[in-house]
């Protein structure tokens, strides 16, 4: 059996990180962890080939070779997808689909053939078992959550690392929480399950032996979900791991309840944390409140940012607009906020109501959506009717990134940053496409770029001041610059951005 793995493109978006990943000379910011775990799982004597599309096309000898094509995604991979199955099927071969995208939205794919969907863990081998005694049917589901203590090591050798900029690496599944926009709780549950502290290891341990020495993404959705488990058994065993391996960057996403944990914090920095995604969404209170984001109830969400910063974590962060209780002077207050705490990348959507939120069941109830999403809530449309009008939301919304991207103010959140921030602990090795970055970044953003003015003044600042934090500071300018293009990319297509996809009968309800 001859199987060939489909990653499908991302578009263009905040979260491609395009510009910046071709600086340092890679393709692609990340491998498709899902699928390369799922790899793990499928029987030893099937052949398999992985095709990244963010990093190299699908051709028509890999489809010419395989005798099934699976493809696996996330929603905002939609469109692409769609592509991927089309020349597949015109090839003559059945097709598999899994993973967010196809879970939230297999109404849409008609034409695929098999669907194995919730946690391969649990849905694969039933699958696998059917398909090799000729019995397979279409829809795989299970209502159960998978036990993480049972997830394989992803199979790192059907990717060429040596493309992508970070590595992922799964510790979690779930979240404690319940945000009403969030679909996490409907498709992983609120009881956070985990690996073993030893399998983590072991997954570092085969990323190293597959030649990789870069950042690592912990893809968890709340890293903290599970405090006791992480502060006792892997955060010692990553402190040691990193010790024997010379201190890998590590990246992860948590709540801002991690600022209520000044040992934890310090743990994790020790670990090789250096940045964290929040989810911040509002500064405003009826707003938090109206969504059940509780947690970021009754802080000062400033302080809490600060003190991550200060202890050696970089706050990236997001931000929604167009709740109920916004109004036209939300967008300005957004962005003084987001100003003052020094967030740099401060990825800013319009609120949307994924399939199988609490959201969308209230959007549907009061008449009020407009159209299905499958989770890309930058791409400058709603799927809701907000109670400020459309309009008003699309024209705030490019307003604001316009603001937040401009080089004025995206390199005075630099600077904020940048002087809360400790210097590293430990230096990364000087290699010779850390320099090319950093000659392709000063011909980039120092000469040729609209940012080029700021640019040099940061420099100049960092040098005098922070002279530690260069290289930092260089990343942040690459950020910034993707960032700007994909901010007036959305300033420009404001007044005729794209409606939401029609309305589909899909379930209000598609996760379980």
């Amino acid at each position: 059996m001859n199987i060939l793995h489909v990653f499908p493109a991302f578009p263009e978006s905040y979260w491609s990180y395009r510009t910046a990943v071709e600086l340092i000379g890679r393709r692609a910011l990340l491998p498709p962890l899902g699928l390369l775990t799922l790899a793990a799982l499928l029987p030893g004597h099937w052949k398999q080939r992985l095709v990244d599309e963010n990093v190299a096309p699908v051709t028509a000898a890999d489809l010419e070779w395989a005798d099934y094509v699976f493809v696996g995604g996330m929603g905002v991979q939609w469109v692409q997808a769609k592509d991927v199955i089309a020349r597949a099927k015109a090839a003559g071969k059945k097709v598999v689909g899994g993973g967010p995208l196809f879970l939230a939205g297999y109404a849409l794919f008609q034409e695929v053939d098999h669907f194995v969907l919730n946690e391969a863990e649990l849905t694969m081998k039933n699958f696998v078992a059917d398909l090799e005694n000729g019995s397979a049917k279409r829809m795989y589901r299970s209502r159960d959550f998978a036990d993480m203590t049972h997830s394989p090591t992803p199979l790192w050798g059907l990717a060429d690392l040596s493309k992508y900029a970070l590595a992922g690496v799964q510790y979690s599944r779930g979240c404690p929480f319940d945000c009403d926009f969030c679909n996490v709780t409907a498709m992983l549950g609120r009881n956070p399950r985990i690996k073993a502290a030893g399998q983590i290891i072991a997954e570092l341990d085969a990323l190293r032996a597959a030649g990789w020495r870069d950042r690592v993404f912990f893809v968890d959705d709340n890293l903290i979900g599970n405090k006791r488990h992480l502060r006792d058994e892997l955060l010692p065993a990553l402190i040691e791991w990193q010790e024997r391996n010379g201190h890998w960057p590590l990246i992860t996403q948590a709540s801002i309840n991690l600022a209520d944990d000044e040992h934890l914090m310090e743990q994790m920095v020790r670990a090789g944390f250096d940045t964290v995604f929040v989810g911040v969404e509002s500064s405003d209170p009826a707003s938090l409140e109206e969504c059940q984001k509780r947690q970021n109830r009754n802080r000062d969400l400033i302080a809490d940012i600060k003190k991550m910063q200060r202890a050696g974590l970089e706050v990236q962060a997001g931000f929604i607009v167009g709740f109920d209780h916004d109004t036209e002077g939300t967008f300005q207050e957004q962005v003084d906020f987001i100003q003052a705490s020094g967030i740099v990348s401060a990825m800013v959507g319009q609120l949307q109501a994924p399939p199988g939120t609490k959201l969308r069941t209230r959007m549907a109830m009061e008449g009020r959506l407009r159209g299905i999403t499958l989770g890309d809530n930058t791409d400058g449309t709603t799927n809701i009717m907000p109670v400020m009008g459309v309009e008003k939301l699309r024209a705030g919304y490019a307003w604001m990134q316009g603001e937040l991207y401009s080089p004025r103010r995206y390199y005075q959140r630099v600077k904020t940053l940048l002087k809360n921030f400790p210097n590293p602990r430990h230096r990364r090795p000087v290699t010779f496409n850390r320099w090319r970055a950093l000659l392709r970044a000063l011909w980039q953003f120092g000469v040729t770029g609209a940012e080029r003015v700021e640019f040099w003044r940061l420099l100049a600042w960092v040098l005098r001041c922070r002279p530690q934090l260069l290289a930092h500071a260089i990343r942040l300018a690459a950020v910034g610059h993707h960032q700007r293009l994909i901010a007036e990319r959305i300033a420009r297509e404001a007044s005729t951005a794209a409606a939401p996809m029609p309305m589909m009968q899909l379930p209000l309800a598609t996760m379980r």
